[in-house]
Protein backbone atom coordinates (compact mmCIF):
# COMPACT_ATOMS: atom_id res chain seq x y z
CA UNK A 1 0.00 0.00 0.00
CA UNK A 2 0.95 2.96 -0.63
CA UNK A 3 0.28 5.66 2.09
CA UNK A 4 1.67 9.02 0.76
CA UNK A 5 -0.21 8.02 -3.16
CA UNK A 6 -3.59 7.56 -0.80
CA UNK A 7 -3.01 10.54 1.68
CA UNK A 8 -2.30 12.92 -1.25
CA UNK A 9 -5.80 11.45 -3.59
CA UNK A 10 -7.54 12.03 -0.16
CA UNK A 11 -6.37 15.63 0.42
CA UNK A 12 -7.05 16.84 -3.27
CA UNK A 13 -10.57 15.14 -2.72
CA UNK A 14 -11.49 16.73 0.74
CA UNK A 15 -11.43 13.49 2.16
CA UNK A 16 -10.58 13.96 5.89
CA UNK A 17 -13.09 11.86 8.28
CA UNK A 18 -15.30 10.07 6.17
CA UNK A 19 -15.91 9.22 2.52
CA UNK A 20 -18.43 7.10 0.57
CA UNK A 21 -17.95 3.99 -1.53
CA UNK A 22 -18.56 5.91 -4.86
CA UNK A 23 -15.81 8.27 -3.70
CA UNK A 24 -13.42 5.70 -3.23
CA UNK A 25 -13.76 3.67 -6.45
CA UNK A 26 -13.56 7.25 -7.82
CA UNK A 27 -10.40 7.87 -6.31
CA UNK A 28 -9.33 4.54 -6.78
CA UNK A 29 -9.99 4.59 -10.96
CA UNK A 30 -8.28 7.91 -11.20
CA UNK A 31 -5.42 7.53 -9.22
CA UNK A 32 -4.82 3.43 -10.10
CA UNK A 33 -4.84 2.51 -6.68
CA UNK A 34 -6.35 -0.92 -5.53
CA UNK A 35 -9.37 -1.02 -3.62
CA UNK A 36 -8.61 -3.18 -1.04
CA UNK A 37 -5.59 -0.76 -0.37
CA UNK A 38 -8.21 2.45 0.14
CA UNK A 39 -9.99 0.30 2.64
CA UNK A 40 -6.68 -0.43 4.27
CA UNK A 41 -5.99 3.05 4.73
CA UNK A 42 -9.09 4.35 5.86
CA UNK A 43 -9.23 1.42 8.78
CA UNK A 44 -5.77 2.14 9.51
CA UNK A 45 -6.27 5.97 9.46
CA UNK A 46 -9.87 6.24 11.29
CA UNK A 47 -11.66 7.47 8.20
CA UNK A 48 -15.31 6.31 8.20
CA UNK A 49 -17.04 4.66 4.91
CA UNK A 50 -20.43 5.72 4.79
CA UNK A 51 -22.92 5.89 1.83
CA UNK A 52 -21.59 1.65 1.22
CA UNK A 53 -23.04 0.51 -2.16
CA UNK A 54 -23.68 -2.95 -0.20
CA UNK A 55 -25.24 -1.29 2.44
CA UNK A 56 -22.72 -2.72 5.01
CA UNK A 57 -21.51 0.59 6.40
CA UNK A 58 -24.44 3.76 7.21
Amino acid sequence: MDKDKIEQAFKSAGIEKTITCPEAFAIAGKFKIPKKDIAEYCNSSGIKIRGCQLGCFK
